[in-house]
């Protein structure tokens, strides 16, 4: 968000405020909030629309975005006008260079707290963060990611907030993931979009009722 004279970069507030407009218009009933994993469904049409376009579904992803970003556009604007069925989360992985995963964890918890206050009669689906990382051991930055998983996980109470890891459908049986899927090891291919697509679609069916 912040460039280096401290004000927020031109990219960031010119997607925000598209969404902000989104959002007023009042049509949207899936949410997906995220980073450039969640703004790279932008490049899946196809994909995309097969698997959400039924449900009037907008992506709020911005590239580069941390926990303290996505919670800043919730609370300027982003959710809105609008009366989502669901909201889709998946953020974090841009913190864990930064951040302890108790932080990240606490990042993700008061995302949560804030959609729920926003979109009181929404259906949250938390995502764990995604694997990122060739390899599953040594893997400092993937293992950070898993304690920030299990915490977060306790935000499931089967009502409001659904929390789902798809982590081991993007991986080998030996736990590394491959440029077929992450071609850099932290986005995702067309293929690791079918991937999530397939497998938060059963999920998403339920809550969009």
């Amino acid at each position: 968000m912040d460039g280096a004279t401290g004000q927020p970069q031109v990219g960031f507030v010119n997607a925000h405020n598209n969404f902000v407009k989104t959002a007023k218009e009042g049509k949207a009933e899936l949410v997906f909030l995220g980073d450039s994993i969640t703004a790279g469904w932008g490049g899946q049409k196809p994909i995309w629309e097969k698997a959400f376009g039924q449900y009037k579904p907008a992506n709020f992803g911005i590239g580069g975005d941390r926990t303290q970003h996505v919670l800043w556009r919730i609370e300027n604007g982003e959710l809105e006008t609008i009366k989502a069925k669901a909201v889709v989360i998946m953020i974090g992985t841009n913190n864990s260079g930064s951040d302890s995963a108790e932080g990240i964890a606490k990042g993700v918890t008061k995302i949560v707290e804030s959609v729920r206050s926003k979109q009181p009669q929404a259906k949250i689906l938390l995502l764990a963060v995604f694997p990122r990382g060739e390899k599953a051991n040594p893997n400092p930055g993937r293992e950070k990611l898993k304690q920030v998983n299990a915490t977060i996980a306790k935000l499931h109470d089967g009502k409001s907030v659904h929390y789902l890891d798809i982590g081991e459908k993007f991986l080998q049986p030996d736990g590394a993931l491959t440029k077929e899927i992450m071609p850099d090891f932290l986005h995702l291919s067309s293929k690791g979009y079918q991937i999530w697509a397939d497998s938060i679609s059963p999920k998403l069916a339920e809550l969009m009722n």
